[in-house]
């Protein structure tokens, strides 16, 4: 079988820790207008983004890959289970608090920074939804196509007395190809992070441990060890885009947004 001298310099760059999730991960910067060119992801059964579910908040962890998605033996989906089938309202709040919440991921080139080659945005629901609706819609199409799709300006805004930013993203008026040269489109469809080299589950005894010191009223566990790893033009949706943050002493996150960023910053 013939050597892989790309898939070695991939694994180098990840011992070397030239390929962290920092480095791969991007993210809006609140007051500022960026244009990115998103891809598709290939090998993801037609979707051009992908899904995955984290449980936050449990054990002062930033997010916890949740394994039901994959098939795979879940305590914690095991507890929450458990919880609902009891019907008590104390077992329902406490179930309603381990429900695994959604994050959305695309490639993308940031203009102006095509040195940086393809990274990975991390998105809420709410965007994800807006960008499936400009690809729905015939004006637009396939957006993340290298021939013919389009850039999308991303709009990071907070608007006096509001907690938290907002995204907006537009498609721009023309099509256009991702690159003029054939050569940089390969190197950059080819070279898509793989997001499951960035975001491996813990194993189940690691989870189960995690959700019973939460339980117990210990939570002195960190994130150490957090496995790696009509349709409008215009669409807006709440995130936040800043530096994460967390409040109080007791190290739990003001919200989904400041966990989802001290677990991409990792």
């Amino acid at each position: 079988m013939a050597i892989d001298f790309e898939a070695i310099r991939r694994k180098l760059n990840k011992l070397s820790g030239g390929n962290s999730r920092r480095d791969t991960m991007w993210r809006p910067t609140e007051g500022e207008e960026s244009t990115v060119r998103l891809l598709s992801f290939p090998d993801n059964d037609g979707q051009p983004f992908k899904e995955r579910w984290f449980y936050y908040n449990i054990g002062n962890n930033p997010g916890l890959l949740a394994p039901y998605q994959f098939g795979n033996p879940d305590p914690i989906q095991e507890l929450i289970n458990k919880l609902r089938d009891e019907g008590s309202k104390e077992s329902y709040e406490l179930a309603k608090k381990l429900y695994p919440k959604m994050r959305c991921y695309a490639p993308v080139v940031v203009r102006g920074e095509e040195d940086k080659g393809v990274r990975i945005w991390a998105f809420v629901k709410t965007v994800y939804q807006s960008l499936l609706n400009i690809m729905l819609d015939e004006d637009y199409g396939d957006i993340t196509d290298p021939e013919d799709g389009r850039d999308v300006k991303v709009i990071c805004t907070k608007a006096p007395g509001r907690q938290w930013a907002t995204t907006e993203v537009r498609p721009r008026g023309k099509a256009s190809p991702l690159s003029s040269s054939s050569d940089t489109v390969q190197t950059w469809t080819s070279g898509i992070p793989d997001l499951d080299d960035m975001y491996t589950c813990k194993t189940y005894e690691e989870l189960e441990k995690v959700v019973n010191d939460w339980l117990n009223g210990d939570e002195t566990s960190t994130n150490e060890g957090t496995s790696r790893g009509p349709t409008q033009t215009s669409s807006s949706t709440d995130s936040s885009s800043g530096t994460s943050s967390k409040s109080g002493t007791d190290g739990k996150y003001k919200s989904l947004e400041d966990a989802f960023a001290d677990l991409e910053d990792i």
